[in-house]
């Protein structure tokens, strides 16, 4: 089976180990595996990780979970309102300090009973599956990336 690199997207030929294209390893599900269990977790106020179930996470609307990016993977941040800032600036309710991080990257916003992910003319670009967006709705298990930080989308 052809699998495509989780860190450049390129679809490599069948039973390659490493990316043709960056040399990254090529992650193969594990044989009986199921659904795979998403592992996250919330900061505390004294800065501790807890535990979350993604269940807890989402009870009261979607939210976004980073999945690479900045050694924060698993972290969650639950939408609470109509909409949520995602940038380089601290007051972002979806803060990612890097370089490849806007200020004003991109908006999280609820239009109707559809959750949409806007891009804020951002530098280097906003994507939901590996295609560059301005506007997108957002459907359960969408990948986006912002900067360096690849994230999912988890609806209730």
């Amino acid at each position: 089976m052809a699998m495509h690199c989780t860190e450049c997207g390129f679809l490599n030929t069948e039973g390659a180990n490493y990316c043709q294209r960056c040399g990254a390893l090529l992650e193969r599900p594990s044989e009986g595996a199921g659904d795979p269990v998403t592992a996250t977790y919330r900061i505390d106020e004294t800065g501790e990780l807890v535990p979350v179930e993604i269940g807890e996470v989402t009870a009261s609307g979607p939210a976004l979970v980073i999945r690479a990016g900045g050694g924060r993977e698993g972290e969650s941040f639950p939408a609470d309102g109509e909409r949520m800032s995602i940038g380089r600036r601290p007051d972002a309710e979806v803060f990612l300090d890097d370089v490849t991080v806007s200020r004003d990257h991109a908006l999280l916003i609820r239009r109707g009973d559809d959750w949409y992910l806007d891009d804020c003319g951002s530098l280097n670009g906003t994507y939901v599956n590996r295609e560059r967006i301005e506007s997108r709705r957002l459907g359960e298990g969408d990948e986006l990336q912002i900067g360096k930080y690849k994230l999912t989308f988890h609806a209730r």
